[in-house]
């Protein structure tokens, strides 16, 4: 009796060979455009992180005078350390409290924006004014209008709504909520606009078909408008996240991280520990572990926050 075997058959492109090597003379050609910015990118971000993780491992104090290698010492020194931890967590409420203000002002900026209204195209353009105006003059706007002497306080004395000066960057508490709010005013309209532009992507006949099967306005936000805008959420609150974490300059320029550190998140505490108490290598270390908890988060936020994939025929 004949035993008939076949040898296993090697998988085949099913593009005629022509075709493939144009489709890969292409994708090289790709590359070669996408390798100058890969390049510069590298040489701008990465050789800079790697510099702060050598000098987290001495101990320099000052700018350009040198040190030794201390390895882990500086980590081990801050994570036993109390005002790290405590910048840490301002640095959590600041980011959460950011997050919550901007989104809610984001989307119901973008759902007044995307009706029909008179002065609707000349309300789009100037939302925008908040966000592309100089930090330093945001800063000089605000501290005038809510200083102890400035136009809200004067507003709310003389229409008897309290009987005194309020200390906005008087208190921790005021001071922080304070802060939260100027920040997420100048920054949520770049959010709205982001909004904005995927509301006007969805097709008006979904809403249009539900509302003839008797989904009103509630029905039709939560169950078509939400679910699509989906994918340009996650992008806004992975980036959104991750900038907001990075903010230096309203923090600083409006309280200085006070009062009594009650504004000093991990970037002001960097920023003085480098350059206000001379320990270079320990601000470096502080550097990296915020860039190792932002890479946590990214990881984490993109493994259970990702919008479902549609499965492709």
């Amino acid at each position: 009796m004949a035993i008939h075997t076949s040898r296993p058959t090697a998988h085949k492109d099913p593009r005629p060979k022509g075709q493939f090597v144009r489709w890969r003379g292409r994708s090289l050609l790709g590359y070669c455009f996408v390798a100058p910015l890969l390049l510069w990118l590298a040489a701008t971000i990465l050789y800079p992180l790697g510099s702060a993780v050598v000098l987290s491992l001495q101990n320099v104090q000052i700018i350009g005078t040198s040190g030794t290698f201390v390895g882990l010492e500086n980590y081990l020194r801050l994570l036993s350390s109390h005002n790290f931890w405590q910048a840490f967590g301002r640095s959590m409420v600041w980011v959460l409290g950011n997050a919550l203000l901007q989104t809610l002002a984001a989307f119901t900026a973008a759902l007044i924006l995307n009706q029909r209204f008179p002065g609707q195209r000349f309300a789009r353009i100037w939302i925008i004014l908040s966000w592309i105006v100089p930090t330093v003059v945001v800063v000089i706007l605000w501290r005038w209008l809510l200083s102890s002497s400035g136009v809200l306080n004067y507003l709310l004395v003389w229409t008897g709504v309290w009987r005194e000066p309020i200390g906005f960057f008087g208190t921790a508490n005021a001071a922080t909520l304070s802060v939260i709010a100027i920040n997420s005013w100048r920054w949520f309209p770049f959010m709205a606009v982001t909004v904005l532009a995927a509301l006007q992507s969805i097709p008006s006949d979904l809403n249009e078909a539900a509302a003839v099967d008797g989904a009103n306005a509630q029905q039709r936000f939560w169950q078509i408008t939400l679910p699509l805008l989906q994918p340009v959420l996650f992008v806004l609150g992975l980036v959104g996240t991750l900038l907001s974490f990075n903010v230096f300059d309203v923090i600083w320029l409006l309280t200085g991280g006070g009062p009594s550190n009650a504004t000093t998140t991990l970037p002001v505490l960097i920023y003085e520990t480098a350059f206000a108490q001379y320990r270079l290598s320990q601000a470096a270390a502080i550097s990296v572990l915020s860039g190792l908890a932002l890479l946590l988060f990214a990881a984490l936020f993109i493994r259970f926050m990702s919008p479902p994939q549609e499965d492709e025929p």
